[in-house]
């Protein structure tokens, strides 16, 4: 069964490796019930000690997509994902997604395939593991400068250059290697045309389901995690 993969000598490469995604801050690992200990003494402290103070853990700023730029809202079985699209980066990569989502055609598509602390993909395939019919191939955009860091969005393709369709990734950790580094097909790259603005915790908790071999397929969640629609915001 055919389906579009990233590169398969270079995925050979990177599934051997132990990729780690950005580290959190302290305030993130120590989580909403960590106690800081602040070294200041406590004026009701009968044994003269330190007073453990609650410290709610900091929380980042909400990113803001640049104006001008379309904004998606990825629905799934686990949750919502919002995402900004580059068009003017990506102008090909994001009207061709901006299409499929209008006509609906990512409607009941999976993840089939997701692979921890690297990306998730999806947008081909039903769960019956049949690869939907699309339109031609498009052009592949990765020469834009945008990288494969965690949380980007890029575009699938087969080993052919120009194959990207309607499959789609998102990555889970940074994942330079399939940035474009040069014209050949190990070199050339994986075209990034948005970015995760909410919902990476979803991402995360897709990143992390039970998956296995089905339908001749490697990396398929035993459970299938649907694409319930996509929206594109006006």
């Amino acid at each position: 069964m055919r389906r579009d993969v990233l590169y398969p000598a270079l995925l050979l490469l990177l599934c051997t490796l132990g990729w780690t995604a950005w580290p959190s801050s302290p305030a993130a690992e120590a989580g909403a019930g960590a106690v800081a200990y602040l070294g200041r003494p406590s004026p009701t402290a009968s044994q003269g000690g330190t007073a453990a103070v609650h410290v709610p853990p900091l929380q980042a700023p909400p990113l803001e997509p640049a104006p001008g730029n379309p904004v998606g809202v990825i629905a799934t079985s686990m949750g919502e994902i919002t995402v900004e699209l580059f068009k003017e980066h990506a102008p090909v990569s994001v009207e061709n997604f901006r299409q499929y989502a209008q006509e609906g055609f990512y409607d009941g598509t999976i993840f089939h395939r997701v692979i921890p602390k690297f990306m998730i993909q999806g947008g081909g395939y039903t769960p019956a593991l049949v690869e939907k019919p699309t339109r031609p191939p498009i052009l592949n955009e990765a020469t834009n400068g945008l990288r494969n860091v965690r949380g980007t969005l890029g575009m699938a393709r087969r080993q052919s250059l120009r194959s990207a369709t309607s499959q789609f990734y998102i990555n889970v950790a940074d994942n330079r290697m399939l940035d474009h580094t040069g014209y050949s097909p190990m070199d050339f790259g994986y075209a990034v045309f948005g970015r995760v603005l909410a919902g990476m915790e979803v991402v995360d908790a897709i990143a992390g389901v039970p998956t296995g071999v089905q339908g001749g397929m490697q990396d398929v969640p035993l459970q299938p995690v649907t694409i319930t629609s996509i929206r594109i915001k006006p």
